[in-house]
This record gives C-alpha cells, sequence and structure tokens, in this order.
C-alpha cells in the first residue's frame, strides 16, 4: 500500500494531468480529478478516478475536492494570469483540510521575473515554503511534446520553425518522465521539502534539435525563426494576458534560452532520461491523429 494512495489532481483534463493520471493508476493509487468539464474524464477507470468539475477559483469546490484526500497534485493552468491567487486558495485549503502531501507543478526557473508565468509560480513557491504542509516542487523544463505543434511545417516544409533566434539554447524533458517523477513524489517517501529541476537534456539549439530530425527523416530540415507577428495572428485561441506571457517567453529565449542540466531527474529516475532522439522517431513514425 502507497503512502498517500488518494490523490486529488488538478488541472486533469491536460496532457500533463492525464500523463501524471496515467502514472498514479499504473502505480495502483486511487485518483480524485480535477477539470473543467465532466466528460474530460470520460476514458478514465470510473471505479479508480473519481471526478471533480468546474472553476479552481470556487472555495467551495476545494472543500469538497480534498474530502478524504491524502496527497494534491496541483497543475495550474496554462498561463493563468490569478496564479498566485489560485496557489494561496489551493495551499490554504489544503490546510484547512489536513492534507499530508503537497506537490507543486512548476516550471524551470521560476526565478526569472522577465517570463510573468515563470515569476508568478516562484510567488506560489514561496506561499508553500511558508506553509504547514509537506511539499515537493518539480520545476520541469520544456516539454519535448511542444515540438508537436511545429510537426507539420517539418514534415511539409522541411523546416523547423519558433518564434525566436534559431539559436538559442533550450533544455527539453520528456513528458512521461515528468510524470513518473510526479508519482514517485507522491507515492514514495523520500521527497518531502525537497525542489527538483527536471530536465531531461542538456541546452540544445534549435539547429541541433533540426539535425536530429534530419536524422530521423534522411532529409535535410532547417531551423528558422517564425516572425512574431504571424505568430500572434496564428495563436487566435489565446487569452491577451496568455499571448503577452508568451511573447516576453520568446523574447527571453532570444537572450538567454532556457538552459538545464538531467542529473536531477536521472537520479530521480534511477534511468537515462527519455532522450530527444527517441522522442522524435516516435513523433515522425505517428501518424496524424495519434
Amino acid at each position: 500500500m502507497t503512502a498517500f494512495p488518494n490523490i486529488l489532481v488538478t488541472g486533469a483534463g491536460g496532457k500533463t494531468g492525464r500523463h501524471v493520471i496515467a502514472a498514479l493508476l499504473a502505480r495502483g493509487a486511487r485518483v480524485r480529478a480535477w477539470v473543467r468539464r465532466p466528460e474530460q474524464t470520460a476514458s478514465w477507470p470510473q471505479d479508480r478516478v473519481s471526478r471533480v468539475a468546474g472553476d479552481l477559483m470556487a472555495p467551495d469546490l476545494w472543500t469538497r475536492a480534498l474530502a478524504g484526500v491524502d496527497a494534491i497534485y496541483h497543475i495550474p493552468p496554462n498561463m493563468f494570469p490569478d496564479e498566485e491567487a489560485l496557489g494561496e486558495l489551493a495551499i490554504a485549503s489544503a490546510e484547512r483540510a489536513g492534507v499530508r502531501r503537497f506537490v507543486y507543478h512548476s516550471v524551470l526557473h521560476p526565478q526569472v521575473e522577465a517570463m510573468p508565468h515563470h515569476w508568478h509560480k516562484m510567488r506560489v513557491e514561496e506561499r508553500l515554503i511558508a506553509s504547514s504542509l509537506t511539499y515537493t516542487i518539480l520545476q520541469p523544463t520544456a516539454y519535448m511534446q511542444n515540438l508537436a505543434a511545429a510537426w507539420p511545417g517539418i514534415r511539409d516544409e522541411g523546416v523547423l520553425r519558433q518564434p525566436y533566434t534559431p539559436d538559442a539554447r533550450i533544455s527539453l524533458v520528456d513528458l512521461g518522465d515528468v510524470a513518473e517523477v510526479a508519482a514517485r513524489a507522491l507515492l514514495e517517501p523520500g521527497h518531502a521539502y525537497a525542489i527538483y529541476e527536471l530536465a531531461g537534456t542538456p541546452p540544445l539549439s534549435q539547429h541541433e534539435i533540426a539535425a536530429l530530425f534530419s536524422q530521423a527523416l534522411g532529409r535535410a530540415i532547417r531551423a528558422e525563426r517564425l516572425d512574431r507577428d504571424v505568430w500572434a495572428a496564428r495563436a487566435s485561441g489565446l487569452s491577451d494576458d496568455a499571448r503577452d506571457a508568451l511573447l516576453k517567453m520568446f523574447a527571453y529565449y532570444d537572450r538567454h534560452g532556457l538552459t538545464g542540466n538531467p542529473h536531477v531527474l536521472r537520479w530521480l529516475l534511477g534511468r537515462a532520461p527519455g532522450s530527444l532522439a527517441r522522442f522524435v522517431a516516435r513523433l515522425v513514425a505517428s501518424k496524424p491523429g495519434d
């Protein structure tokens, strides 16, 4: 029996939440999934995954969601402008409910004020460290899975386009590895009061990433900058706050990249992190809709 068998996962309907829940179910945990819409839980086994549906900013829902819960894995919505207020609500609610473990899904380098969505997470980390909770903080870098958005241009035009300089050096991580660490932090002893940077690769330029696609496809792939006005026009589904935060992130990448070290992740997994070459091979082999 695991130490924290009943786990609330917020943001459960997104790609991170779904990977974390899959990792928890594989280890025998019971999960309460907090989603925005009830139908987002349809694919999970109903005998092991209960659900809460609705607004994460609703205090009454937190009371209901935390009833009987041993631990929480808190995934805030992407680019959420009220993340600090949400973090305060989540932490205070967990303290009132007597939750024994709080694992926070943060981000690599939350100290960077020039990237507002990183900086908001630092403020939540600060509140969590000062709380009465037994916490663990995970700080993953950018996901390898984000490259799927660039895949059509790579496949059809032979170009890896990103809205920052191709010289930007960014460490990546496989989301599956992040989910495995999340499950370990929730279900295994020894992770109390830890802050883990999760990078699966050393810093790689976009030219180096394009070279991996060249090897996998057997033809030349080049990296180039996507004009930010073009990017912004295509990002029509984003809120103004999210678009502004991402543009500031791209500007930061131009100057500094996002650099991490894979040693911590290797230690946590007890194996080498998933390589970008393997991820690229999976992406190249995928079919539309995969």
